[in-house]
C-alpha cells in the first residue's frame, strides 16, 4: 500500500504564527502586543518574541519605546517585485515567440541568482535540433550571453565581490579563464548593447543576449537568441541584434522604462 498517496504536510504551529500576526497587521495602523495576543490567543511573551525578529528583518515597525507595532513597506516591496516578475514574462512571451516564429529558433529569458542565471521562460526552436535547457534551469554568469549583460549592469567592483568564490570552469575552450578576461569584455557589452556566448557554454552553439530594464532603469534580466554555429552569418547576426534590441526595449517599457533617446 502506498502510504503517501492522501496524506498532508503538518503545518508548522510557528510560521502559521507569522502569518497571522501579519494578518493583524495589516488590518490595524498600529496594534500593542496585549491587543494582538488577545486576537491571536497566545501567550505576550510569544508575540513579542515574533515581533521583535520581525522587527530585526524589517517587516515591522515599533513606534518608539511603546508596544505599538505596525508593518513597514517591506512586504509592499516583495509583493512588487513579484508583481514585476509576473508583468516581465507576460510581455516577454509575446515578442519572443514573435522572434522565434521569424527565426525558428530558441529564445531564453534569463534573471540573475547569485554567480548564476536562471531562465525563467523559454521559446523551443522549430528546428529538430533542441537544446538541453529548461524553465527553472541555471547557468553560469561568466559563460553565457544572458549572464554578461546582467553582470555589465554592474560596477567592476560589485562583479569581483559578485564572483569571488566562483570556480570558472572550462566548458570549452572559448570559456572565459578568470574575471578578469570577463570584465575586460563587459566594457564591450556596455558600448555595444549586447552580450554574446561564442561556443563558451556549449560548443557548436552561439548566444546574443540583450538586457530588459525595470521602471527605474535597472538591468532585471536578459533575453536571448541561441543558435548553431552551422547557421550563422555576420548578416544574420546583426539582424538578430537589431531585432532583440527592439523587443527587449518594448519588455522594458511595458515594464514602466523610458529611454532617454
Amino acid at each position: 500500500m502506498d502510504t503517501t498517496k492522501n496524506t498532508q504536510v503538518e503545518p508548522v504551529s510557528s510560521v502559521m504564527k507569522v502569518f497571522s500576526i501579519l494578518s493583524e497587521l495589516a488590518e490595524h495602523q498600529s496594534i500593542g502586543v496585549t491587543e494582538l495576543s488577545g486576537k491571536l490567543m497566545t501567550s505576550k511573551s510569544t508575540v513579542y518574541r515574533f515581533l521583535q525578529t520581525m522587527k530585526m528583518l524589517g517587516y515591522v515597525h515599533q513606534e518608539g519605546e511603546t508596544d505599538k507595532y505596525s508593518l513597514s513597506l517591506k512586504l509592499y516591496e516583495l509583493s512588487a517585485k513579484a508583481l514585476e516578475y509576473v508583468d516581465l514574462i507576460g510581455s516577454a512571451d509575446r515578442v519572443m515567440r514573435e522572434i522565434g516564429e521569424e527565426s525558428k529558433e530558441a529564445l531564453h529569458l534569463g534573471t540573475i541568482d547569485e554567480d548564476h542565471i536562471v531562465y525563467v521562460h523559454k521559446v523551443d526552436s522549430q528546428y529538430n535540433l533542441r537544446m538541453q535547457s529548461k524553465v527553472g534551469g541555471r547557468n553560469p554568469l561568466y559563460s553565457t550571453a544572458i549572464g554578461k549583460v546582467l553582470l555589465a549592469d554592474r560596477t567592476e567592483q560589485d562583479v569581483r565581490e559578485l564572483l569571488k568564490d566562483t570556480e570558472f570552469l572550462p566548458h570549452t575552450e572559448n570559456t572565459h579563464n578568470d574575471v578578469d578576461s570577463l570584465i575586460k569584455e563587459l566594457d564591450i557589452v556596455r558600448e555595444q548593447g549586447f552580450g554574446e556566448d561564442v561556443e563558451e557554454q556549449e560548443t557548436g552553439l552561439r548566444c546574443i543576449a540583450t538586457p530588459i530594464f525595470d521602471r527605474f532603469g535597472r538591468v532585471i534580466a536578459g533575453m536571448s537568441i541561441s543558435y548553431p554555429t552551422l547557421r550563422h552569418t555576420e548578416e544574420k547576426k546583426a539582424h538578430y541584434i537589431e531585432l532583440l534590441k527592439q523587443k527587449s526595449l518594448a519588455v522594458s517599457e511595458d515594464l514602466g522604462f523610458h529611454s532617454e533617446d
